[in-house]
């Protein structure tokens, strides 16, 4: 049977019962073939990723860890569980993997809860001489409930390029820990080490967060490192959004962050090209908090998804992973300098991973009005806020694209270039009539939608799979 075959009755099998979602789920696969994919944090799955996801193993509960349920009957589940975390083992050269959680969110929230049981909870058990929770007095549960919710974490700020979950304060891990923020020089929008350090120093975090979501160049985790342990903090770096330039080996040395961090999370789509999902890595002191993830902070582990896991984990360990790693961090330069030569301004002036912030207010435009001038013309991208943004973080002043989801489906430098020519067009001749409100001159939408049909047309996606 062919993929278009399989695909197929699979959508015939759903259209039998639900016509409409079937109906949604192939219109979903033709707006993405005739739309420019821009967004950072987006990429396409292989049919073998997404079989994947549609199986039995979907039916099962799986509360616990590989050979120690809280179900009967786990057996499949221990071995695709085993083959994952074997996958990300050997992907990443991590001393441990542990992939059930659901998210990047989850993951970080297994990483925090990790990191305050072995520093908080563990010390605590000890000095009052029990093994586990639910021995404690009365007395010594309230103090150590108490110390648990009285801890500091050390990240990024949202407007730096830090994601919602380093600390923001209307995110649950802003609400966890007594937060604050490092940012970027202000003067060239790059990560100050030198500040951080202070920072540190001044604050003594229990947790220093590295990693970003909006950042467009590397970190050296070497530095970081040595921060956290001048201060004694834990070093956790979140590499959701690069975690495919790690497996594919373009971020090495200082820029890969497993060997210098104590927990690394990550989601599996993104860079990775897998199914929505995430992990963390750690070092082996960590094992044993990090595996109580569920049912510490999750639910029960997807083992359809971790199935999915396994096989994009499995594609990431081939040769042609490296090379589209690569192609994915030159595809980002090339569009970085098709737009600083149209007169664009760029956060930081330019980019050395996949994304690339542009700073709209030089078209005298929010980032929601350019979002959605651009979504008129076919391009989709996300509005995203740049270092103290004066339009705040749902307006925002700056636009977000990044290059892993194209390069997937083969455009080159040049595609990129003429994808930097497409933004500029659109946006020089977007009007701002209110913060959120623009008009788009006459025709613009319909000569950028045909240049991008013309250029989708030579890359496209998934070939020869017709689901109509």
């Amino acid at each position: 049977m062919s993929e278009s075959e399989a695909f197929r009755s699979g959508l015939d099998v759903v259209r039998a019962v639900e016509p409409r979602i079937a109906d949604a789920i192939a219109q979903e696969l033709d707006d993405q073939r005739e739309s420019l994919k821009l967004i950072a944090s987006e990429n396409y799955a292989s049919p073998a990723v997404l079989l994947a996801m549609g199986n039995w193993l979907s039916d099962k509960y799986a509360e616990g860890t590989i050979g120690r349920r809280f179900y009967a009957g786990c057996r499949n589940v221990d071995t695709v569980e085993s083959i994952a975390a074997e996958h990300a083992r050997a992907l990443f050269g991590a001393e441990h993997a542990y992939v059930q959680p659901h998210s990047g969110i989850d993951a970080n929230l297994v990483a925090f809860w990790a990191v305050l049981a072995q520093r908080v909870e563990v010390p605590a058990l000890e000095q009052a001489g029990v093994r586990q929770v639910n021995d404690l007095t009365e007395a010594d549960w309230a103090t150590l409930r108490r110390e648990l919710g009285d801890q500091r974490m050390l990240g990024m700020s949202l407007d730096a390029g830090g994601h919602l979950t380093h600390g923001f304060r209307p995110n649950i891990s802003g609400k966890m820990f007594d937060q604050r923020s490092y940012g970027t020089d202000p003067e060239t929008g790059l990560l100050d080490y030198a500040a951080v350090r202070e920072a540190a120093r001044e604050f003594r975090p229990l947790i220093l967060v590295a990693g970003y979501s909006a950042y467009p160049r590397r970190v050296d985790f070497a530095i970081m490192r040595e921060i956290a342990d001048e201060v004694g903090a834990t070093l956790m770096v979140d590499m959701a959004h690069f975690a495919g330039l790690v497996a594919g080996k373009v971020f090495t040395g200082n820029e890969d962050p497993v060997p210098h961090a104590h927990i690394v999370t990550s989601t599996t789509h993104k860079s990775l090209r897998g199914p929505r999902g995430g992990l963390v890595l750690c070092d082996s002191g960590l094992v044993d908090q990090v595996d109580r993830g569920c049912p510490m902070v999750l639910g029960g582990p997807l083992p359809h998804v971790m199935a999915a896991k396994a096989v994009a984990l499995a594609e990431a360990r081939v040769p042609e992973f490296r090379d589209y790693a690569q192609r994915v961090v030159d595809n980002a330069r090339a569009l970085a300098d098709g737009l600083l030569r149209r007169g664009a301004r760029l956060v930081t002036g330019g980019t050395d991973n996949h994304l690339v912030l542009i700073d709209v207010s030089g078209y005298g435009l929010t980032g929601r009005q350019a979002e959605s001038a651009l979504l008129d013309a076919g391009i989709v991208t996300n509005r995203n806020a740049i270092p103290r943004d004066p339009n705040g973080a749902w307006y925002t002043t700056g636009i977000r694209v990044g290059t892993p989801a194209l390069t997937t489906r083969g455009v080159d430098a040049t595609g990129m270039d003429e994808i930097a020519g497409l933004l500029d067009t659109v946006l020089r001749a977007t009007t701002p009539t209110g913060k959120a409100r623009y008009t788009l001159a006459d025709g613009v939408a319909e000569r950028v939608r045909a240049r991008s049909a013309e250029l989708l047309a030579r890359h496209p996606l998934y070939p020869g799979l017709d689901l109509r």
